[in-house]
């Protein structure tokens, strides 16, 4: 693939945000849009205020793959206290009786989402320290998993009653905390770009090439201008055929390598377009 102009890429980028305890998600996103001066933004997975860690915000084109993004599993780590003392072994009972695996969830009250019994899958729950009623924790669960409904549930089944204290995300699909950026290395990044030097912003836009973890259709160049105008990719457009079945969500992607729109396959030879990304450099590279 061509290496992108900075310009070009930052409206196809994604950025992982170190988000501190405190602001909005929907803050982070604003100092995010400021700093680059992009129409739009968004964001993957949102943080309470006090929840830190891992915050994927999309740039301008980039927000057309956020609906992807929101169904990858994410890991936690975060700190219980328990309302009363419990032995470490009788916690990991509980937690391996009851919290592992497909557990039944009700969104807590202030959730913005129907208060209706959810199945959710929690991967793993380990304890990693007890000092007197504080828990030290590490869980991998389904998104859309309530972790202070998590800790509460516990709290309940054990007798003790028990509520979050420390809440950090360490990790969103592909994206972890050792990998993200602090707003301040962001902006200090940014500055340095206008000043001629475009190396750390380089490191900290994710393209959204990079980013897409499902199947890839290669289309000719000829057709591109076709899909973008939202007819289906049939056949006939595909450079090379791959295996893919009915209702599969896809990449379309050009000869270059640059990533033209999303779409869902009805058939074998035949995706709707779904999503396009307005992107007017695929067509000629």
């Amino acid at each position: 693939m061509l290496k992108q102009n900075i310009e070009e890429l930052i409206h196809f980028s994604l950025i992982n945000v170190n988000k501190p305890s405190g602001p909005l998600s929907k803050d982070v996103d604003e100092k995010i849009r400021r700093i680059f001066h992009v129409k739009k933004v968004g964001h993957s997975g949102t943080l309470d205020p006090k929840v830190s860690g891992v915050l994927v915000v999309a740039l301008d084109e980039a927000t057309k793959i956020l609906k992807i993004l929101m169904k990858s599993d994410k890991e936690y780590e975060g700190i219980i206290h328990l309302h009363k003392d419990v032995e470490r072994e009788k916690i990991e009972q509980m937690i391996k009786e009851k919290f592992i695996g497909e557990i039944t969830q009700i969104p807590p009250v202030h959730s913005r989402v129907a208060r209706k019994p959810r199945q959710r899958k929690i991967y793993s729950f380990d304890i990693l320290e007890k000092i007197g009623k504080e828990v030290t924790f590490r869980t991998k669960v389904q998104a859309g998993t309530y972790i202070r409904k998590l800790v509460h549930d516990l709290g309940k089944e054990l007798g003790s009653g028990a509520h979050m204290k420390f809440l950090k995300r360490t990790k969103t699909g592909k994206f972890e905390i050792k990998d993200s950026y602090e707003i301040e290395d962001i902006q200090k990044a940014y500055d340095e770009w206008k000043r001629g030097n475009d190396k750390s912003l380089r490191k900290i836009l994710i393209s959204i090439e990079d980013v897409i973890d499902i199947k890839k259709i290669i289309v000719k160049n000829i057709s591109i201008q076709r899909i973008t105008n939202g007819s289906p990719v049939r056949s006939q457009d595909m450079l090379k055929k791959i295996d893919i079945k009915p209702g599969e969500n896809v990449s379309i992607v050009s000869p270059s390598g640059r990533i033209i729109g999303l779409g869902i396959a009805r058939s074998k030879n035949k995706i709707k377009t779904d999503r396009i990304f307005i992107n007017e450099f695929s067509s000629n590279k």
